[in-house]
């Protein structure tokens, strides 16, 4: 994704993911990768939970999943990917662009 970042910047959009690592694996994560979007620890794996993306066959970790909030915080549109499959940016632009 921080490949496209700037793309969902300029669609007026943000980027945040959710890890299930704990802080400082989390903020070395970040440095590593290089990752401009803001990323989320959840090491109790309470927002994965709370939408519903636990990964059925890793109860620590997420499943691959999109989704598109509006301002408000209510999901405009969502997708819970298949494992290891991510939706391409052009979709969620796409989805983005509808709003």
């Amino acid at each position: 994704m921080q490949k496209n970042y700037a793309a969902i910047q300029a669609a007026g959009a943000e980027l945040i993911a959710i890890s299930s690592d704990g802080e400082a694996a989390t903020k070395q994560n970040v440095q590593n990768q290089g990752l401009k979007f803001v990323v989320l620890a959840d090491p109790d794996v309470k927002t994965i939970s709370d939408y519903n993306v636990v990964n059925p066959a890793n109860k620590r970790i997420a499943r691959p999943a999109s989704y598109v909030l509006q301002k408000d915080g209510t999901i405009a549109w969502k997708s819970l990917d298949g494992v290891a499959v991510r939706i391409p940016t052009a979709q969620i632009l796409k989805e983005l662009s509808k709003l």
